[in-house]
């Protein structure tokens, strides 16, 4: 009996042995479900809208049922105001862009999307940042009746091309992050009447921020356990009492000085301690590049790193491409390390502007990864060819499988990626992964 037993335990250790040795090797796939391939958003984004303790999706003037995304539901009036003409010269009507009627290049009315439950009655609301230099809504989940959802302005101007939403000041409550009028700042609502006017707070004095400004983020860069904010020409350091709306203090640094950035993050890319800056180089052309924070002397500055720019050859993998003009930073693999979720940004100025305007709207996931002696580098795995980024791109778990997936609002329409992570041999994850560039000979 004993014998039968081990032979038994040998039998199943080696199985074990067998599937702990296969599971070092995890193959991600992400599977693309369209919800519309219209045009009626640059940002898409989540939330449980009916209460049945499932993801779903919004973008433009409507949301889409999880899990399969199939019914779709108009919270806000949806109207075609325009038209587009593609490279081939036919025109086409394409909802939700706002411009001059017949023109080649309109936009839409919805530049970000976020979601909280403003009014804390258990329903998630939706809140839409439309375009540059305009007044930002939120619409309030009417608890499952039929109809458009009631609106409420929270602020009048809203500038900047990646204003954020989150805490900001740490209270555990989201504010408005942007630049408004001349001024970074923020606005928060009286969360006993959020349905009032917001109170807007200036962090800086007047400056040449305006409505296309492009780069802004939030994060604790200095370790203080207060986020500061992040524009394009450096950070403001958040001081320690916010009473009094006070000026923070200035720390210029040329994260992305030509052109600007897109969102920026504030993440200890490499495992030193000390939180870094990612940030995309120029929106409109090349660059996604993550800074170094170093230390001398007391001194807090910044090294660049470039993870991809204008030719092949700034990419250990040969990647690159033009217009990141959207980032979101998630743990695709499980490690405990945020990687970085980008892509190209798909007819931004239409069809003839920008670097490559019509080259592949390409979205990828960076692995992040982490060397003993302190230095990182970024392995690009591509999610999809066809799709890109708008003027935002988030990562979610939409399923509840503990994996992030994505969600794309676009002028290509509205798109969800299942993510699925697969067990695989060395050799079929061997397949799987980017090789190193290497230039062809002159």
């Amino acid at each position: 009996m004993k014998r039968t037993l081990f032979a038994l335990a040998v039998f199943v250790l080696g199985i074990g042995g067998a599937s702990l040795q296969a599971a070092q090797y995890t193959i991600h796939r992400f599977t693309k479900i369209t919800l519309t391939d219209q045009f009626w958003c640059e940002g898409a984004y989540h939330g449980d809208f009916n209460r049945d303790g499932r993801r779903d999706v919004c973008g433009g003037p409507f949301w889409w049922a999880g899990p399969d995304f199939k019914t779709r539901h108009e919270f806000r009036p949806a109207t075609k105001t325009s038209e587009i003409k593609k490279p081939d010269g036919t025109r086409v009507v394409m909802p939700g862009y706002k411009g001059a009627q017949g023109s080649e290049n309109d936009y839409s009315d919805n530049f970000l999307t976020f979601t909280h439950d403003f009014n804390r009655d258990g329903w998630d609301d939706i809140i839409v940042y439309g375009f540059p230099g305009e007044a930002v809504f939120w619409y309030e989940n009417p608890q499952g009746a039929a109809g458009h959802w009631k609106s409420h302005k929270t602020i009048d101007v809203l500038d900047n091309e990646s204003p954020a939403f989150g805490d900001l000041t740490g209270d555990g409550k989201p504010e408005i992050i942007c630049n408004s009028k001349g001024y970074l700042g923020y606005a928060v609502p009286d969360w006993n009447r959020p349905h009032q006017a917001w109170t807007w707070h200036s962090i800086s004095p007047k400056g040449p921020w305006q409505r296309y400004s492009h780069g802004l983020g939030f994060g604790d860069v200095n370790g203080d356990g207060r986020a500061d904010m992040l524009e394009a020409n450096g950070w403001w350091e958040q001081p320690a009492s916010l009473a009094g709306d006070p000026i923070w203090t200035s720390h210029p640094f040329p994260f992305a000085p030509k052109t600007g950035s897109c969102q920026m993050y504030a993440y200890d890319v490499n495992g030193d301690g000390l939180n870094d800056v990612i940030t995309a180089l120029a929106p409109h052309n090349y660059g996604l590049a993550w800074y170094e924070q170093r230390k001398a002397g007391g001194t807090l500055t910044f090294q660049q790193h470039l993870i991809m720019n204008k030719h092949p050859q700034d990419n250990k993998y040969g990647v690159k491409f033009s217009q990141p003009h959207a980032i979101d930073l998630a743990d695709f693999d499980g490690d405990g390390v945020l990687d970085i979720l980008t892509g190209k940004r798909f007819w931004a100025h239409g069809p003839s502007a920008d670097d490559e305007p019509n080259a592949p709207a390409v979205l990828y996931w960076f692995k992040t990864v982490r060397h003993a002696d302190k230095t990182a580098e970024f392995i690009p795995y591509l999610i999809d060819d066809n799709s890109g980024v708008g003027t935002q791109v988030a990562a979610a778990d939409l399923n509840a499988d503990h994996r992030p997936d994505v969600i794309v609002g676009n002028k290509k329409g509205v798109f969800v990626f299942l993510h699925e992570a697969r067990p695989a041999t060395r050799e079929q994850w061997e397949k799987t992964q980017p090789k190193p560039y290497v230039a062809a000979a002159p």
